[in-house]
């Protein structure tokens, strides 16, 4: 039987942890409120390259060809992960998610670009090795360096590596507390989207005009669309971290809520039986004494 010190440093230890947890919960929960509405303002700036791409389109320019995959051509994976632990399967989910994908369409030879240590853990452990890596960005300010250095890696695997198709996989949130694998075409961008926005009716009854050349224009537009996806890819998979976090934070929480209850019950047990204990030793002294005087 444990002793009542052992039991008090167990409740402490057991408070303490308790105390962690509500406060990860609290920041989790903070954190996915901010990457929502980062979101929610990039759709804003989203629409407006898309009323960019649409005049462009209107005033005669065809959209890019479906491009079909040539024989030597490579696939191209940009994966999002964690690099910290305490978010349950996230790093698993998405990475068997990405797996099974590269499984079904036969790319055996797909370069792999990861965002974060732990799901390349995954990768490796499947045999998939990582052409390269980056952290995952821990503060808004980190994202737009961190994307403007993942398109220059990108741009290089077009150009000199034959890629010719990438996607996206992530974790994308379905709620405060969940989050899905998702995935994404990046690359090369989907000609049926630019036919239903050349489609599309223009929303008011004047058009802008612009002074550049057709083509310039529509090159820089599909850069920032581009720039805007791998944007909110980032986002949105921090934002299905902290929903994982907070997840297994809340699972935490009830364990450690339970684990106190019982080593409270425990203690409060022995501490009684020790205080009858000493009772009965009081009692017995005490008749020993009466029957030696009598």
């Amino acid at each position: 039987m444990q002793t009542l010190e052992a039991l008090k440093r167990k409740m402490a230890i057991a408070a303490e942890l308790y105390s962690i947890v509500r406060t990860m919960k609290v920041l989790a929960a903070v954190s996915i409120r901010q990457y929502e509405q980062a979101v929610k303002s990039l759709a804003d700036y989203s629409e407006t390259i898309e009323l960019g791409l649409q005049i462009v389109l209107q005033h005669g320019l065809e959209p890019l060809p479906a491009v079909k995959p040539a024989a030597g051509r490579r696939v191209g994976v940009v994966i999002f992960g964690s690099d910290q632990g305490m978010c349950g399967r996230f790093n698993e989910q998405i990475a068997a998610y990405t797996l099974q994908h590269l499984t079904e369409t036969g790319s055996p030879e797909a370069l792999i670009l990861g965002v974060g240590q732990r799901v390349i853990g995954y990768l490796d452990q499947a045999e998939r090795p990582v052409a390269d890596y980056f952290a995952v960005p821990g503060t808004m300010a980190a994202i737009t360096p961190l994307v403007q250095t993942m398109l220059i890696k990108i741009e290089g695997w077009r150009e000199q590596q034959a890629v010719e198709q990438i996607a996206l996989f992530y974790n994308k949130p379905v709620s405060n507390a969940a989050c899905e694998p998702h995935r994404e075409q990046f690359w090369p961008v989907d000609p049926a989207w630019l036919e239903a926005l050349k489609a599309k009716p223009w929303p008011s009854g004047v058009r802008p005009t612009y002074r550049m050349t057709e083509e310039a224009l529509f090159a820089a537009l599909i850069r920032q669309q581009l720039f805007v996806s791998l944007y909110r890819a980032c986002l949105e998979s921090l934002a299905g971290e902290n929903a994982a976090r907070l997840m297994s934070m809340q699972a935490a929480e009830h364990n450690l809520d339970e684990r106190l209850q019982q080593l409270k019950v425990r203690y409060n047990h022995q501490r009684q039986s020790a205080i009858t204990e000493e009772l009965l030793d009081i009692v017995a002294g005490f008749e020993a004494l009466t029957v030696k005087q009598a």
